[in-house]
């Protein structure tokens, strides 16, 4: 889709981040896996990618290991969860550092989770620069698409191979190729309601406002069945202090 539609210069290089965890409850949730990866305008992976496998100090539930298909067995001799967790805050804070990018697929699930897994560690958080979401860019620019959500079906809609889904390096790879799908798209859409931004800083401030909005709007749909539902705000880190 649009696959010959030239990106500006400031996404000629991308780095995709992904996690596979115990659970979803953001604040209490560890890491399991990581992968951290570099891939250019085309998608394609360059050299220096990291990956991870952590104990995560507690035991899997077996729901999360059906998922990831790692269980507590694979993990008893794995990286100590503080080490790990310092040394992707350090890679993800240099790519930061150094201008480039960070793609999330969903970014406020990892990038809570890695938030409070720092802090439980002792760990300076991320200093955040630039972050690319997906999720977010889909729900806005092609908001009336039926069907889910799901990096899967977001890889069927953008031409994107995912053969091993739930797997941290595949999934950030197969996420950092849609997104890069989902860019072109967005350019050729030349739309005025959404003009395609003319820097990472301006995206940045796209996301963050259209994260607003879409859970400001999903608050108002669970709330005709839970009236009582708040939204939680926050992107690229949710407020759950």
């Amino acid at each position: 889709m649009n696959e010959k539609l030239a990106l500006p210069e400031w996404l000629n290089v991308v780095a995709v981040f992904d996690t596979e965890t115990t659970g979803l409850i953001l604040d209490q949730s560890r890491i399991v896996t990581a992968a951290i990866h570099l891939v250019d305008v085309n998608g394609k992976v360059l050299e220096g990618g990291k990956d991870w496998l952590l104990n995560p100090g507690v035991p899997i539930p077996p729901e999360a290991s059906e998922v990831h298909k790692v269980y507590d067995k694979d993990v008893v001799n794995a990286q100590d969860a503080a080490s790990g967790v310092k040394e992707i805050v350090t890679t993800i804070q240099e790519y930061f550092d150094q201008g480039i990018p960070v793609l999330a697929y969903n970014a406020p699930y990892d990038f809570t989770i890695l938030h409070y897994e720092a802090k439980r560690h002792g760990i300076d958080p991320v200093k955040f620069g630039y972050v690319i979401d997906p999720l977010v860019i889909d729900k806005t620019i092609d908001k009336f698409r039926k069907g889910k959500r799901t990096l899967a079906a977001a890889a069927e809609r953008y031409g994107v191979s995912l053969e091993n889904a739930h797997t941290a390096a595949d999934d950030a790879i197969a996420a950092g190729q849609v997104g890069l799908a989902m860019m072109r798209f967005y350019q050729a859409l030349n739309d005025p309601k959404f003009p395609f931004p003319g820097s990472l800083e301006e995206l940045h401030e796209f996301q963050a406002k259209w994260a607003d909005e879409n859970e400001k709007s999903y608050a108002q749909w669970r709330q005709k069945d839970y009236p009582n539902y708040k939204p939680t705000y926050g992107w690229p880190v949710k407020k759950l202090d």
